[in-house]
């Protein structure tokens, strides 16, 4: 009994080691990682990344039009809209990244949403910033045709502003040539869409009527030559914060850097368009392409000087800068075309 227990009593507290195993195999090496480009680190995402520089922008597109118009008719809900594919490549978040995706727009939009920040800005192109510059993660940087205009043409601006003219094209009924008689049946809405103003800038598709006034070479405009979209509609605000930036409204600070009486200047200019404008509607009417509510009276024949005169008078006044955009080229479409009407 007493041996029993003095032997259990030694193996709780003794162990005997035994002689030392083989050692083991070395195990392989890691292949190394990819050196990161130079100057990307957390200071360069915060840059951009952060609420400080992250509230501005938001709080000025608030105020844009992209933001707030995103339906056609009043009354209309942002799904009833896209009913019309064609229109949602533009007017819906869903319909433009799929645009600039596939190149077109399959089907309509159970739940579309509005134009916000991921219908422009996708992820980077490329991280090394130093060589390559921040791309903002722009959706398109690419050169952009014109679409549906019996046109072959392409704009290229070379900058972040390419990505402004997927939308801002005409995108419409092309402009139309007359018969054998010299008559053109003028369809309803007919003249360049909402998205005449890369048309305008470059200073292409107007109908070039014969008159008094030289017509600019294309892309020979001061504003199409040393500015952009970007400059001009994003740059820094005025004082009351409504403007530049985000809201993608036109800036007199950028106008500044190049006139020193930009709104004098943009003023008179405006004034002397709208007057112009004016002289058309009268001999419009005069010629029965308006009626006395001042629409369109469509699908009638009209001489092609009035038919023609007609569709420079919508693609100014869809153009909406009141010809600031290339001022000689508005001012040449429709001082000839009173011309012609006269």
């Amino acid at each position: 009994m007493s041996s029993l227990l003095i032997l259990g009593c030694t193996n709780d507290t003794e162990y005997i080691t035994g002689p030392a195993g083989t050692d083991g195999i070395d195990g392989i090496d890691g292949i190394d990682g990819v050196d990161g480009a130079n100057g990307v680190g957390a200071e360069s995402c915060i840059s951009c990344h952060s609420n400080e520089h992250r509230a501005p922008i938001e709080g000025s597109y608030a105020l844009s039009g992209h933001a707030n118009q995103t339906m056609m008719y009043t009354g209309q809900t942002l799904a009833e809209y896209t009913n019309r594919t064609f229109c949602a490549e533009c007017h819906t978040n869903e319909g433009y990244v799929e645009y600039q995706e596939t190149g077109f727009v399959a089907a309509e939009f159970a739940n579309p949403t509005a134009i916000s920040c991921t219908t422009c800005h996708d992820k980077h192109g490329t991280f090394d910033f130093e060589n390559d510059g921040y791309d903002y993660a722009l959706r398109n940087f690419d050169p952009v045709p014109l679409r549906k205009v019996n046109l072959d043409y392409v704009i290229d601006y070379g900058d972040k502003s390419n990505n402004c003219i997927t939308c801002h094209q005409p995108r419409t009924i092309p402009r139309l040539d007359a018969d054998e008689d010299g008559m053109i049946e003028v369809p309803n809405r007919y003249g360049p869409h909402y998205g005449a103003q890369s048309i305008m800038l470059e200073g292409v598709y107007g109908a070039e009527i014969a008159g008094d006034i030289e017509y600019p070479a294309a892309i020979s405009s001061t504003h199409r030559n040393g500015a952009s979209c970007v400059s001009c509609h994003m740059g820094e605000p005025n004082n009351t914060g409504e403007d530049g930036l985000h809201t993608m409204s036109r800036t007199f600070t950028a106008c500044a850097t190049c006139h020193t009486d930009a709104e004098a200047l943009m003023n008179n200019l405006q004034t002397e368009i709208t007057g112009l404008m004016g002289e058309l509607e009268v001999l419009f009417a005069d010629k029965g392409i308006l009626d006395a509510e001042g629409n369109l009276v469509y699908d009638v024949e009209y001489p092609k000087d009035v038919a023609d005169a007609y569709w420079n008078y919508r693609f100014v006044y869809y153009d909406h800068s009141q010809g600031v955009h290339n001022p000689s080229y508005a001012r040449a479409l429709l001082n000839n075309s009173i011309k012609a009407l006269e």
